[in-house]
């Protein structure tokens, strides 16, 4: 009986299947499978006939999934994922020129994080590794389907049966107030002179500023916004180059303190940057990702 059942799944009723899940809309899906829509439709009636359930809800030309398809997508993301790193762990290990270590790094996150966690791997003359910058959102649809070994984030992911993740805190930085060398001995006081100081501060996407307004609201004090920076390249320039005080990671403007540019006014008490490692579950990971998450 078992042996009938798998001689009836056909892996290509699947895969259309997958690719229909994904995009929730019969056109798109037929443009990525390079085929018509009716065949799409033929090919997913048959997956269901094989199944005996409906797989989809049918709403127009949008389409959303049952509670059956919901089970079958986690078992396809499974079979399909597994199947791209059998590929991948082939061609690397075939000759087909250097291994590869694919990071993804969210865009908002900082460079110099960046290049410190990967300097080990980035002088490594027998790897070749790729680095892409994206949202998380996008960067995590490209791991589930292996095309990233490892994502470098600065918020956290929870897993579950059909996101199969490991999310693994790899840092946590101070967060302090930074800015041009201070005239004559001032000390700066965080809760007695952040009234009256414009701030650079980070977009409301952060983690950073979502604790920094908590702290504001603990103490009772109304900060003076002058600009709101999601990308923290760009807050670093600005930090640089505006004069303004800036809320920001030490080590985004590692540099520009060791330079003497900016001054370190204050660390922000109770509030943090952590960086996260994110990695798809997988049967073979390589050494230089080993290296990486050490």
């Amino acid at each position: 009986m078992r042996t009938d059942s798998l001689r009836r799944l056909n892996f290509r009723h699947l895969h259309y299947f997958w690719v229909v899940a994904q995009e929730q809309h019969l056109t798109r899906a037929a443009e990525r499978l390079h085929i018509s829509q009716s065949a799409v439709s033929s090919q997913i009636r048959r997956l269901e006939e094989e199944l005996g359930h409906n797989l989809f809800l049918r709403e127009g030309r949008s389409l959303s999934l049952t509670e059956v398809g919901s089970r079958v997508l986690g078992y396809a993301d499974s079979i399909f994922s597994l199947g791209a790193e059998l590929m991948e762990t082939v061609r690397d290990g075939a000759g087909q020129g250097l291994p590869e270590l694919r990071v993804g790094a969210v865009a908002t996150l900082s460079r110099n994080f960046q290049q410190n966690l990967l300097r080990p791997v980035i002088r490594d003359e027998h790897l070749h590794l790729i680095i892409e910058s994206a949202s998380l959102a996008e960067l995590l649809d490209r791991l589930r389907v292996h095309k990233l070994d490892v994502i470098l984030s600065n918020r956290p992911v929870t897993s579950d049966d059909q996101q199969p993740l490991s999310c693994r805190r790899l840092a946590q930085q101070s967060v302090c107030l930074v800015g041009p060398p201070q005239q004559g001995h001032t000390r700066f006081c965080f809760s007695e002179n952040l009234a009256a100081t414009p701030l650079l501060l980070p977009g409301h996407s952060s983690e950073v500023r979502s604790q920094f307004d908590l702290k504001c609201e603990e103490l009772g004090v109304r900060p003076r916004v002058s600009a709101e920076v999601d990308d923290m390249a760009m807050l670093r320039l600005l930090a640089r180059d505006s004069g303004t005080v800036a809320l920001v990671p030490e080590v985004v403007v590692q540099d520009e303190l060791e330079q003497g540019i900016l001054t370190k006014y204050c660390e922000v008490p109770d509030v943090f940057e952590n960086f996260y490692a994110i990695t798809a579950r997988r049967h073979f990971r390589s050494a230089a990702l080993e290296v990486v998450l050490r």
